[in-house]
Order: structure tokens, then C-alpha cells, then sequence
């Protein structure tokens, strides 16, 4: 190559990435990349196409990699957006050896996810996020990570996916993302509370900086040669051009409007006569040959486009041709381009291209390979693409798919860009490229091939029938406007009940998740009743999507309208188990006796069924057969593995069954798993469920900062009319909290708030446990009268209908009211009858003894009928149910009712010394490490305890590490001993 070729495509590589202008740009971008392991360790550049994103994130990769960081980088392609974990594979591909060490599951599953090893039986997609978190973990334990995304956008989901799950679990680490998109295209999975810096036009200085800065051109002289041998000596002798000055300079500060890449190209354009200008208020003009017809408006994009495409006039065939070939597949994997028989990096054809500035060379490794080709920019791709007859794009598709017949989903995507009408073929090459996208997990790219099979298939059912397909996998990406659109397809294409009554099935799972209750439920239900009489079956299924929405928002018109449609199906012509889910879902205390009648049919439908198991358990969980519903979520979870979150995102009725009966660490692996699922695909009310229930959790454990900050995040992310269930749940929680503070004011202003102004329950199941702790705030607080005609109306409400565990709850409150009634007349500790009353609710609540499952509520009842007894002088009494609650209270790890129980013990001379020493370290510790230092003690090592609980493994190693010095000890094996050690001592306390 001579030294005027080099000279213009070092000109070409520096004016991509020359900046001007941009100090407060760069300034933002350094401190997040010099911030590895911040709190914050994502940013997202937004801005308009040529505002400069990628020469920021070139700049950042720069200084990243001047300081030693290990640099991953990626850019999304628009036509390989529909293959699943593609742009994922492109950016891990530079570290592929170090798959090897990851555990065999997630090894296999990554495998799958890349098309290197054999597809799963089922989707993995927590699996692959695993992996990934494990993987770029594990290369921050050798020093800072950076990983940079160009065109976002155009990742496909599955890739985006797997992302964003692994980074909200690398805070704290060593590790940086930088992402750059489009503004208003938005990045799935990282479009929720991400920081973004917003990449703006130019300042009239900068702008006129930039200008001065641009190589002088070379003019047009004479006609364009086409063959490659007398192109080079054209191009070699045109004049050189001066920059534009005076009017001209002008025009092109104003028409580019502070867009750099604008301005550069209409600077090159007026300095070597190119035939096109472009303004971005949207009018052309020709400044070669004089006047002439204006085109219409056209957006900045579309002019840019133009100016590069104007370019493609002045190549010889044979590279026009090869940018065309190169444009159709827009590809980075040097193994596809040789297969797909393109000229070499190397070879003279691209020559003019790179001069022209519509291409440029790669380094090694910049995208995980060795040197290569890129288009300058992705709108040279769209321009070199569109440029092209329809003819000449459909021959380059033809031509690509004929030589990737070992690479099927690029293949059948290539027929299909080369279809001119309908194809049975191609429309089934594409329903197997989705089969094989859905079982490794990529959901968006199945719905997508399913989407253009179904453009493709020659009759209107097929295609409907393949949209009603499509649906299904657009509802599991979590992406509800996509979904109705495809649904709408459907609708558009056939009349068959069938398909519509399927189509409806699938949105109104997915719409369920969201926090539109009130609309979806009466789409759910206006569906359900048209097909009541002619599509039984599916009416109920869509009656069950209205029952879950309708317990979501909590409102008695809709349980009231899902128990009439219940009753005007046939009885006999849907599922027994699931008319009985549905009941118990939309009033689990109507006639609960039959209810309960039912759930030996509903759990023998369960068996082996993970999806049913939940259902069973959901149901056992609403009446209050905790044990069973435990059993229940405990099989679900065990069988469903790390596949993702549970069916049906019932996430949060497991993570509630486990707070209930007292197995706090378990509820917060559940919460999670449907905390992860909410984030990952935007579902507020998923995380917000998640956050509510993690909320009540670090309240009882007395962690109340982070219980109200849990509870906040979870109020915040509904309205409260349409989502009562997890307002009220936030609202317990934030009473929870406020006890455990001993703030009873404020205890008891959050849980009247559980209760409407007249006293009815705000929701019909959420709001009833919420009473013994009302009664509890209230009498502490001054407002006895009104709580005890609360808990009498809830009484006589539930009457027969209530379970043994809301009795118990009921009696502990009566007892607590009695007591503050008595204590407001002096006379009544000496009077048999009012000093009878609280002993007897309490020892009501006490009587039955199903009540132990519900440990935490059990040990209240405990304590509470223990401060009765002492306060009456029958200290003897009280020490049996004193030490009873302590050692359950400690068991748990609910510190301050240990304390409170501690403090009462003393006082009945039962001896406690202090806080015993091995609960005493515990407590120090947060509650996520206290859940840690409990797993590890069991012997998990730390990528078990991060598979666990979504967690990296050196996430988990940090928090022991800071661990050990708080608990006195200094090595691992120590654990054991210290947790049993725990356990036994509270279990001896007093």
C-alpha cells in the first residue's frame, strides 16, 4: 500500500473518532469508568444518530485500557437482532476459554445459548444469566472489567437478557458497562433507574472547531471510472479542494445543527463536489449543477443516508457489489464472511469504499477476532443496502443463504429476506429456527421468526395460527405492547374461536404481571364470558387470569363478576381443579369448609407438575394450609431448578408462605426470583411484590431502615386503586417496622391504612393479618375504640368462614384491647372478670395447635400473654411462655422481639445475662450476610450460595470476608459450629 492510501485510511480511523467539544461528555464518561465497583456501574450514552456516542465509548475504551482494564466490546447488528444470544456470543467470544471453568450446568447451558453444543429440552435463561455473572466475575478477580455495547438497539433480547441480570448482581465489583443507543429506541433491560447521559448537538464554537478541523478533499474531475484498475489512478489525480468559507461555510454549520458526523460529511461533500447536501431542517439542495427540483422533507437520518449513498455512484462494479454482499449479511464473524465468499480485508476491491469513507479496518480483536472490515458508520450499511434494486437485494440474500447451510438460522432468515411472496418452505425453516431459539431460552428471537413465518405462510389460518405462536413467545419476554400487537395480527387474520380464545389466553398471562389491574381485568373477563358456552375450557383459563388480576387489585365488583361467570359455565365441561383454584383465588372465605373439601383433587392434579404445584400451593397458602403449601413450593422450586422464575410469576405467594411460616431466608431466595424476573422484563408489580415481602422480612429481623426502603420502592412502583394487595402488603410492612422501632404513632398510622375508613379490609385477604398488630399499635397509641370495632367487624365477617390461624390473630387482638381497657381503670387488675378477659383471648389464640406454624405470630401470642401474667404479679406463670418465645424469636432472628422478650425475662427473674454471644454476632450482620454465613455454614460453597440467591460467587466472598471479623472467627469451618452454636444458645437462653 503507498503512503497516500495509508494516509487516507488513518484519516478515515481518525475523524471516526475525533471529538470536539465534548469535555463535559467525557468528564461523565471517566469517573464511571474510573469508578469500577461503584454502586452505579452502568451508564447508558442516548443520542441521535451521529451525535458522537461512539467516539465517546472510543475514547472511555482507551483510557479503560490504558489503565490495565480488561475491555469487551460488542456493537448491535439490525439484521442479526432476531438471533438469539448473537450479540452475546459475539462479545464473550474473546474470553471462550474461560467457559471451561465454569460449573458443568451453566457451561452446557452457554453452549446451547451459542449454538456450539446440543439445544436444551428446556428453556435455561436463569442459567445463561448465571453464567454470564459468573464469568465476568470471575475476570474481575484479576483486575477491573469493562464491557462496552455500541447500537444497542439492535441487541437481540436473549442477549440483553443475560446482561442486565448479571450486572445488577456486579455492584460492588470491579466492573463497568457502557452502553450506547439511539434515544427513543430505549435498551430492554436496562430502561428501568439506569443512568444515562444524554449526548447532545454541538455548540455554535465547537461546531465551527469541528469544521476547521476536516481534512481538505480532493475534486471531482472528470467521468467515474468502473473497472478496479483505472479507478486508482482516477481518485490519485484529482485537485485538492479548500475547506468551504464565507456562505457556503455557513450554509453547513447551519444545515448539520451541531451533529459532528452531519457536519463532517457535508464538509467532505462541498470540498470534492459531491452532488448532495443535506439540511437538517429537512430541504435539499444540488450544488454541482445549478438549480433543480428539490425532494421532499426528509429526516436527518434519511439525509445522511443520502449523502452516503450518493457515494456509491462513484464506486467501480466489483465494489459495489461486495459492499452490497457485505451490507446483506452486516456480520462481524470473520468465519462467516469467507464462507460467504467476500473479498479479503486485504484485497484492492475495497480500496475505494475505505477511501470513500463508507468502510474502515479494524484492529485485532476489536470485536473478538483478528482484523476486519466495518462500516464506517450504520447508516452506510442501510445506504450501501437500500441503494440496491430489489433484484440485486434479493440475489445477495439468495447468494448468502446458499452458502451457510451449516449455520440454519442464518440461512432460513437469508431465504426469507429473499422471499417475494408467500413460501411454505422458508415459513417452515423459519417455525424450526424459532423451536431452536425457545429452547435455549431466546423467547424475542422465537416470537420474531414465528412473526415473519407467519408473513410468509400461504394461507391465512397458517398464518394465524403461527401470529397465535408468536404470541406465546412475545408474552414470555415480558413485553405486553408487543404481545397485543401480535395478538391484533391475529384478530386481523381469522375468525377461528379457537385461536382468538388461545391468543387472548397468552396476553392475559402476561398482562396479569402488569399494573394495568383494572383494564386487563376486563379484557380477561369480557373474553372469558364470550366464550363461556362455546369454549368452556379456555373461558376459564382466561377466568383464571381475571381471578389473579382481580386478587391483585383487590376490588369486590371483580370477585363478585368472576364468581358469576364461574357459575354460568358448565360444570362438567372444564377442569374440576382449576373451577376450585379459581374460587378460592377470587374469596377464599366463601364457605371455606368446601374449599378446603377440594384441595385433596386440586393437589393429586398437581403431581409432577411444577407449573401445577404452584397452583396447589397458591391455593393452600389462601387458606391458610401453610404446611402443605410449603411442601408444595418446596417440590415447585426443587423441580423447576434454574430455569427461571415460577410459572405464572406466582414468586410472591411463595415468598409470603415462607415468611409465614418462618423460613426467612427461603422467602428471600423466592423474592429473588421473581425480583429478577420483574427487573429483567419491566413487570413493576412483580418487583414491586418482591419488595414488599423483603420488606415485612427485614422488619421482623430489625433491619428497619431497609425495610422502609424496600416498602417505599414498593409503593412507588404501583398505584395503590390498582394494586391493593401489594399497597396493603407495604403497608404491614411499614407498620412491622415501625413497632419493631417502638414508634407505635407510626405503627399504627400505616396499618389503619390496611383497613378502609368504615373498617372494612382494603383487601380481602391481605388486610386480615394485619390485625393483631393494629390492636398492638393501637393500644399503645391511644386509639383502642377504633381498632376494637376493626377486629369486631373483621370477627363477624369471616364468622365460620375464618381459618384457625385469622381466629388466633382475632383473639390475640381481643386480648390486647381487653388488657388496654382494663389498664384504663384502675380497678380492673383487681377485678376477676376484666383481669379474665385478655387471659382468656389470649389463651384462646394459644388453644389451638396448628398455630406453631406460624412460629413468629405464635411466640407474639407467647409474649404478649406472658406480659399480661407478670404485670398481675404471676411471675411464676409467665416464665414457661417467656422462655417459650425467646427461643423462637431467636431462632428466627427477629432481634428486637428477642430483646423485648430478653428484657421481660430479666424482669421475671428468669436469669439473662445479656445478649447470648453467637445470636449477638449474627445480628450484627445484615440480613443478606446473615443468609449467606447460614448457607455456607451448611457447607455450599460460594457458587452454590450465588446460584442460590442470584448473587456472584465473589459477591458472595466479599460478604463472608467482611463477615468473619464480626463473628470472631477466621476461617470457613468455623461457620458450622457458630450457627449450631447460635441455635443451641437461644434455644437456652432463660
Amino acid at each position: 500500500m503507498d503512503e497516500e492510501q495509508a494516509g487516507e485510511r488513518r484519516t478515515v480511523a481518525e475523524g471516526a473518532t475525533r471529538l470536539v467539544g465534548r469535555d463535559a461528555e467525557l468528564a461523565r464518561l471517566f469517573r464511571t469508568v474510573d469508578a469500577a465497583g461503584s454502586a452505579d456501574p452502568v451508564l447508558v450514552l442516548l443520542g441521535d444518530v451521529g451525535i458522537g456516542k461512539s467516539a465517546l465509548l472510543e475514547r472511555a475504551v482507551r483510557r479503560a485500557e490504558a489503565r490495565g482494564t480488561r475491555v469487551l466490546r460488542a456493537t448491535g447488528s439490525e439484521s442479526e437482532s432476531h438471533l438469539a444470544f448473537s450479540a452475546l456470543h459475539l462479545l464473550l467470544r474473546p474470553v471462550a476459554d474461560e467457559t471451561d471453568s465454569l460449573p458443568e450446568r451453566q457451561r452446557t447451558a452457554l453452549h446451547a445459548a451459542f449454538g456450539t453444543g446440543p439445544a436444551p429440552s428446556e428453556p435455561t435463561a436463569m442459567l445463561i444469566g448465571m453464567a454470564v455473572l459468573d464469568l465476568l466475575s470471575g475476570l474481575g478477580e484479576r483486575g477491573p472489567v469493562l464491557v462496552v455495547l455500541d447500537d444497542a438497539q439492535w441487541f437481540d433480547r436473549a442477549s440483553l437478557d443475560a446482561l442486565s441480570f448479571a450486572v445488577r448482581r456486579l455492584a460492588d465489583e470491579p466492573f463497568t458497562m457502557l452502553l450506547a443507543a439511539r434515544t427513543g429506541d430505549g435498551v430492554p433491560g436496562f430502561d428501568h433507574h439506569v443512568p444515562t447521559l444524554a449526548v447532545g448537538a454541538l455548540d455554535d464554537e465547537a461546531a465551527g472547531r469541528l469544521l476547521d478541523e476536516q481534512p481538505q478533499g480532493v475534486r471531482v474531475s472528470g467521468p467515474r471510472p468502473k473497472s478496479q484498475s483505472q479507478y486508482q489512478s482516477w481518485s490519485q489525480s484529482r485537485p485538492q479542494a479548500p475547506l468551504p468559507s464565507g456562505r457556503k461555510r455557513k450554509e453547513i454549520l447551519d444545515q448539520a445543527e451541531g451533529n459532528p458526523l452531519a457536519l463532517i460529511e457535508l464538509t467532505r461533500a462541498a470540498t470534492t463536489g459531491a452532488p448532495v447536501s443535506v439540511s437538517a431542517h429537512g430541504t435539499t439542495a444540488q450544488e454541482s449543477a445549478g438549480p433543480g427540483p428539490a425532494p421532499g422533507p426528509l429526516p436527518l437520518t434519511a439525509h445522511l443516508e443520502r449523502v452516503f449513498a450518493a457515494r456509491l455512484n462513484d464506486l467501480p462494479t466489483s465494489t459495489a457489489r461486495a459492499l452490497l454482499l457485505f451490507a446483506a449479511m452486516d456480520t462481524v464473524d470473520s468465519a462467516t464472511a469467507a464462507v460467504a465468499a467476500l473479498p479479503d480485508v486485504e484485497d484492492e476491491t475495497w480500496l475505494p469504499a475505505e477511501r470513500a469513507g463508507l468502510i474502515r479496518k479494524s484492529g485485532p480483536d476489536a470485536q473478538g477476532g483478528g482484523s476486519g472490515l466495518r462500516f464506517s458508520h450504520p447508516l452506510v450499511r442501510s445506504a450501501a443496502y437500500h441503494a440496491a434494486s430489489l433484484d440485486a437485494r434479493r440475489e445477495a440474500h439468495e447468494a448468502l443463504a446458499a452458502r451457510l447451510g451449516d449455520e440454519p438460522d442464518r440461512r432460513a432468515w437469508h431465504r426469507a429476506a429473499a422471499a417475494t411472496g408467500p413460501d411454505a418452505g422458508v415459513a417452515a425453516e423459519l417455525e424450526q429456527t424459532a423451536e431452536r431459539a425457545r429452547r435455549r431460552g431466546g423467547h424475542a428471537a422465537a416470537a420474531s421468526a414465528l412473526r415473519r413465518a407467519a408473513d410468509l405462510a400461504p394461507g391465512r389460518e397458517e398464518g394465524a395460527r403461527l401470529l397465535v405462536a408468536a404470541t406465546g413467545q412475545a408474552v414470555l419476554t415480558g413485553d405486553l405492547a408487543w404481545a397485543e400487537e401480535l395478538a391484533a395480527g391475529v384478530r386481523a387474520r381469522t375468525d377461528d374461536p379457537a385461536l382468538l380464545a388461545e391468543t387472548a389466553a397468552h396476553v392475559g398471562r402476561l398482562a396479569t404481571l402488569t399494573v394495568r389491574h383494572h383494564v386487563v381485568f376486563s379484557r380477561l373477563a369480557d373474553a372469558a364470558a364470550e366464550l363461556t358456552t362455546v369454549q368452556p375450557v379456555t373461558a376459564l383459563d382466561l377466568l383464571a387470569g381475571a381471578a389473579v388480576t382481580g386478587f391483585y387489585s383487590g376490588r369486590d365488583d371483580q370477585r363478585r363478576r368472576v364468581r358469576d361467570l364461574l357459575e354460568e359455565l358448565p360444570p362438567d365441561a372444564s377442569p374440576a381443579w382449576l373451577r376450585a383454584w379459581v374460587r378460592t383465588v377470587a374469596d377464599p372465605f366463601d364457605d371455606r369448609a368446601d374449599l378446603l373439601s377440594l384441595v385433596p383433587q386440586v393437589a393429586s392434579e398437581a403431581r409432577g407438575r411444577p407449573d401445577r404445584l404452584t397452583a396447589f400451593a397458591v391455593m393452600a397458602w389462601l387458606l391458610d394450609e401453610t404446611p402443605q403449601a410449603v411442601r408444595a413450593f418446596d417440590e415447585a422450586f426443587d423441580r423447576w431448578g434454574t430455569r427461571g422464575p415460577l410459572p405464572d410469576g406466582l414468586g410472591g405467594a411463595a415468598a409470603w408462605t415462607y415468611v409465614e411460616q418462618g423460613r426467612w431466608a427461603r422467602a428471600q431466595e423466592a423474592c429473588a426470583r421473581s425480583g429478577a424476573l420483574g427487573s429483567a422484563t419491566g413487570l413493576d408489580h412483580t418487583v414491586a411484590c418482591a419488595a414488599a415481602v423483603e420488606a415485612m422480612v427485614l422488619a421482623h429481623q430489625g433491619d428497619t431502615a431497609a425495610a422502609r426502603e424496600r416498602a417505599t420502592t414498593a409503593l412507588a412502583l404501583i398505584d395503590p386503586l390498582e394494586s391493593r394487595s401489594v399497597a396493603v402488603y407495604a403497608r404491614r410492612a411499614l407498620g412491622a417496622a415501625a413497632l419493631a422501632d417502638g414508634a407505635h404513632d407510626t405503627a399504627y398510622d400505616q396499618l389503619r391504612k390496611v383497613f378502609t375508613a368504615d373498617g372494612a379490609p382494603v383487601h380481602y385477604h391481605a388486610s386480615y393479618p394485619a390485625l393483631a398488630d393494629l390492636a398492638a399499635a393501637a393500644v399503645r397509641s391511644g386509639h383502642r375504640e377504633e381498632a376494637l370495632t376493626i377486629v369486631e367487624r373483621a370477627a363477624r365477617t369471616l364468622a365460620e368462614n375464618a381459618s384457625p390461624r385469622l381466629r388466633a390473630l382475632i383473639e390475640r387482638a381481643r386480648g390486647l384491647l381487653a388488657d388496654a381497657k382494663n389498664d384504663e381503670d384502675p380497678r380492673a387488675p383487681n377485678t376477676p372478670q376484666g383481669s379474665g378477659d385478655a387471659e382468656s383471648h389470649f389463651r384462646a389464640a394459644l388453644a389451638d395447635p396448628v398455630l406453631v406454624h406460624w412460629p413468629f405470630e405464635y411466640a407474639q401470642v407467647l409474649l404478649d400473654l406472658a406480659e399480661w401474667l407478670r404485670r398481675r404479679r404471676r411471675i411464676a406463670e409467665a416464665r414457661g411462655p417467656l422462655a417459650e418465645a425467646l427461643e423462637i424469636f431467636q431462632r428466627l432472628g427477629a432481634h428486637p422481639w428477642a430483646e423485648r422478650a430478653r428484657t421481660e425475662a430479666r424482669a421475671a427473674g428468669l436469669g439473662v445475662t445479656g445478649t447470648a454471644p453467637a445470636p449477638g454476632a449474627l445480628a450484627e450482620l445484615s440480613p443478606q450476610q446473615r443468609q449467606i454465613v447460614g448457607l455456607a455454614a451448611r457447607g455450599m460453597t460460594n457458587r452454590e450460595i450465588g446460584e442460590r440467591l442470584f448473587l456472584s460467587p465473589r459477591t458472595v466472598g466479599s460478604h463472608l470476608y467482611r463477615s468473619f471479623p464480626k463473628l470472631g472467627i477466621t476461617a470457613r469451618s468455623q461457620l458450622r459450629d457458630l450457627v449450631e452454636g447460635a441455635v443451641t444458645a437461644a434455644g437456652h437462653q432463660g
